[in-house]
């Protein structure tokens, strides 16, 4: 435990927390300040700063537990998408969002939305080669990355 870090002390019970559901891995609770009704929080109740930190097993749970969630959030509000995203913009301790979507802009970043709410601007691609460009760059890191 980070003793510093909010999502440390809310595994340990040591602050409140609408919990959803609790394992030895895991802890899913609702987000205080949600995108939309029932947007949840699952989090590793040992300390890892980022996703890429998480053992196997851990990140495995988190996955399963946000399928499960994703089911009862369709069940609960009648949506046809759930999105599942990891962040670590607020706080430095591994945690995945799991948002019920209503509407397709739910999770959008505000580049998809020049044209509009109603509408859905696809930022522009940076062309074949330079994508292709890229996937060597992150193949030849992939053989560097432990796995």
């Amino acid at each position: 435990m980070a003793d510093d870090c909010i999502f440390c002390r809310i595994a340990d019970a040591e602050l409140p927390a609408h919990k959803l559901f609790e394992d030895d891995l895991v802890f899913a609770f609702l987000d205080l300040h949600p995108i939309r009704e029932g947007h949840a929080l699952i989090i590793p109740k040992h300390h890892h700063a980022w996703f890429e930190d998480l053992p196997e097993p851990t990140a495995a749970r988190i996955m399963a537990v946000g399928q499960r969630l994703a089911r009862a959030m369709k069940l609960e509000w009648g949506v046809e998408r759930v999105s599942f995203f990891y962040t670590g913009i607020h706080v430095p301790h591994a945690h995945a969002h799991v948002v019920p979507m209503h509407h397709r802009h739910d999770v959008t970043s505000p580049r998809y939305l020049e044209a509009g709410i109603d509408e859905f601007s696809l930022p522009e691609s940076p062309g074949a080669e330079t994508l292709a460009q890229t996937a060597v760059r992150v193949r030849a890191r992939l053989t560097e990355a432990t796995l």
